[in-house]
């Protein structure tokens, strides 16, 4: 049998993505913004009655409340102060002049008492700053990822994992110390980084290390779970502490207790095989057949399964081959826009929690907690359903009933919420499927270029994903409108894809299945000069 397969499943593989649903999502409260108005200096000299109506008031949805960014001029008011005037009655409030927070901001402490938004005031001019901040974390993702892979590669799965998740923990405690909002960016564009790698990387070697049996599973449930059990353990953590500085030192903590881990975990015995180091890998392999009560066979590695073992030599291929030929392009083109907005509509939600109706730190647990069932039905999907149809079902669910959320009634709240945790667990379910839908899409000359190439498509939709949420600011329905929209759009599309369930993986281009649409149409003339099987071109109902 193939030495790996003695391996068998531990909890330690999984134990290290715990930490990336901290750092992930801490954003949420880190940038939380609270209520706030113009600050009047004490020695304003203002009598009671002309405090009280420094701040005017603005429509915000639908109700006058007091101006998060202007009052009138304090020189008049004191001036009409002095006089005995009275607001509203002496002097009509809607003919005076107005002018900037000039004093700063007074905050409602009542749900926030410190956020990086209060430390350095990103509000009014200074409010698109929160989301560049969210934005650039996702930046840091995106080049995470580029990296990680060929870090991995190169140095080992176990190496890169370790100091990846000392990246991630090392920066957070440094953002502890920041003295301005462009080191706490900078220091978090690093930990995305140090989040992604850490994940994919992780990822990698658990589905290296464990055994046939387990493998999926942990592809799946395993690896998406333990995130989710981080992300509901932030707003736990958030709850009881108040203070931005102080909740993440807390949220660093635990990737300290990640270190007694290097001492369990193993490197991967592919990796090593595929690096020549066969004595490094049957130490690892005899160890965990001993462990699962596995009889490991007298001899391991023989002449011909090194040979096997060493990377086989094939053609090369480029990015251009994902635009190759009509049908090839028109598969890569819907899976970057499927990737692009699955992303948007995904990370919109979780980044918008504060905003919806309710208890913020409420609201982040219940969006933590829907991604389980979530994941658990992906699965199901996955084992017995076509893909298309799950995906785009889940993607329609989810956008259809984001989309509704304009239509609710504003003293349904409850209801506006229950939809939004639909939307989330419907988009959440569709997130999970692309990389198994995707990876059986593609051949192998291109499949590991392909996922990664699309992919990239949903960090660039996590970038722009707090820009979508930023939207809230001018209209409260605004980005469940445009997040449910493109949502049902993409699901749709969908449905022109080729469908892979049941179907063997392909080996050459000649092998990819047809897009819907070019099903009966003209073949490419790579396919024309192919002696292909009539049975490969045929989409699968």
């Amino acid at each position: 049998m193939p030495p790996w397969k003695a391996l068998e499943p531990t909890a330690e593989q999984t134990a290290s993505i715990v930490p990336n649903g901290f750092n992930g999502m801490s954003v949420v409260f880190l940038a939380g913004t609270p209520e706030h108005r113009c600050a009047v200096p004490r020695g304003a000299n203002l009598s009671g009655e002309w405090l009280n109506a420094s701040i005017p008031l603005e429509l915000r949805d639908g109700q006058a409340a007091p101006s998060r960014c202007r009052r009138y001029n304090l020189a008049a008011l004191a001036n009409f102060s002095m006089l005995g005037l009275l607001p509203g009655s002496d002097v009509e409030l809607g003919s005076l002049e107005q002018e900037p927070c000039l004093d700063g901001w007074e905050y409602n402490r009542d749900v926030y008492h410190s956020t990086i938004v209060t430390e350095w005031n990103l509000v009014c001019e200074n409010d698109w700053k929160a989301p560049l901040t969210t934005s650039l974390f996702f930046v840091g993702v995106l080049i995470g990822s580029f990296i990680s892979g060929q870090l991995s590669d190169r140095f080992g799965r176990k190496n890169i994992l370790f100091l990846t998740m000392a990246v991630q923990t090392g920066f957070s405690f440094l953002q502890i110390f920041s003295t301005s909002w462009e080191m706490f960016t900078v220091l978090f564009l690093i930990v995305g980084m140090g989040q992604i790698s850490n994940y994919v990387v992780a990822f990698i070697l658990g589905t290296e290390i464990l055994g046939k049996s387990v493998r999926i599973i942990f592809s799946t449930l395993g690896v998406c779970i333990f995130f989710a059990i981080g992300y509901m353990l932030l707003p736990l953590f958030a709850y009881f502490i108040r203070d931005w500085q102080m909740l993440l030192l807390a949220l660093t903590v635990p990737g300290l207790f990640c270190i007694p881990l290097w001492w369990i975990i193993p490197e991967s015995p592919r990796w090593l095989i595929s690096q020549g180091r066969y004595k490094e890998a049957e130490v690892i392999i005899r160890k965990a057949a001993k462990l699962n009560g596995v009889p490991a066979p007298a001899v391991l590695f023989d002449t011909a399964e090194m040979q096997d073992s060493k990377p086989q030599q094939q053609q090369k291929a480029i990015l251009l081959d994902l635009f190759r030929n009509r049908n090839i392009a028109t598969i890569t083109i819907m899976s970057i826009l499927l990737w692009f907005f699955t992303s948007v509509g995904y990370f919109g939600l979780s980044l918008s929690t504060p905003n919806w109706h309710g208890n913020a730190y409420i609201n982040c647990f219940l969006a933590a907690v829907i991604e389980v069932p979530a994941y658990v039905i992906a699965w199901l999907l996955l084992r017995s359903l076509p893909r298309r149809y799950s995906l785009s079902g889940t993607l329609v669910l989810g956008g259809g009933v984001v989309l509704f959320i304009q239509l609710v009634p504003a003293d349904f709240n409850v209801l506006s919420i229950a939809l939004v945790m639909l939307g989330k667990f419907g988009i959440t379910a569709a997130f999970s499927m692309l990389y198994v839908y995707n990876v059986e899409l593609y051949p192998t000359l291109v499949r590991n270029m392909a996922v990664g190439a699309t992919s990239m498509a949903s960090r660039l939709g996590s970038i722009l994903a707090p820009y979508f949420v930023y939207l809230g600011a001018y209209d409260r329905f605004l980005p469940y409108i445009l997040m449910g929209s493109l949502t049902v759009l993409i699901g749709i599309l969908t449905l022109f894809l080729p469908e892979s369930y049941g179907n063997p993986l392909p080996e050459s281009f000649e092998q990819m299945l047809k897009v819907k649409c070019f099903r009966n149409g003209q073949q490419t003339t790579d396919i024309r000069n192919s002696k292909e099987s009539p049975k490969i071109l045929i989409t699968p109902l």
